[in-house]
């Protein structure tokens, strides 16, 4: 409750994206936030739905973004910036993160939740079926393995792989070396 009081102080009761001032609520910026209003920003109830992603973007309800992206706080410069990557195929959204101006621990704390949110989601083989750690893939065309000197055959068998960061990659052993592979030339087994 403390955060609520410090950021309904700062913000002067409006929403600190849209300026909106009917149902406000804390939203703490990921991906860590301690819940303080250093770490928090009060949004109305649509940015919040938007933001969370429980509805659709409007864009034109975005346009806000062009002014709150110069708050002085860093979490609403943070949720700002993000919002704005996610509507860069809008010309005016792209004109604005051109002109935007953090501090580089802020945009730091802004890009980590962009690479969190694209992470999300299932490695899918070519079949599309969903892997996940452990898992036992088979090649289906041979690979150059870079780096060594020798190639991959179709068929072989990759047993226990572990998912990486990117959702295209994962890692395995094959011949004994550890490797990273395209998800996309394996089937689950």
């Amino acid at each position: 409750m403390v955060a609520q009081k410090a950021l309904e102080q700062r913000s002067n009761n409006t929403c600190e994206l849209c300026t909106a001032t009917d149902n406000l609520a804390v939203f703490p910026v990921p991906p860590i936030s301690d819940l303080s209003a250093q770490q928090s920003i009060l949004v109305c109830e649509m940015c919040l739905e938007q933001i969370e992603g429980k509805v659709d973007l409007d864009v034109n309800h975005w346009r806000c973004l062009t002014d709150s992206m110069w708050n002085q706080e860093p979490a609403v410069q943070v949720i700002s910036y993000r919002m704005l990557h996610k509507l860069s195929a809008e010309s005016w959204a792209q004109d604005a993160l051109d002109m935007i101006y953090m501090e580089d621990d802020v945009k730091t704390w802004a890009e980590q939740g962009i690479a969190a949110a694209e992470r999300e989601g299932p490695t899918r083989d070519s079949n599309g079926a969903e892997l996940q750690d452990g898992d036992d893939v088979t090649l289906i065309k041979d690979l150059k393995v870079k780096g060594a000197n020798f190639t991959a055959k179709q068929g072989t068998l990759v047993r226990g792989i572990s998912l990486t960061d990117n959702l295209e990659h994962i890692e395995g052993k094959v011949n004994g070396t550890r490797i990273v592979l395209v998800a996309s030339y394996l089937k689950k087994a």
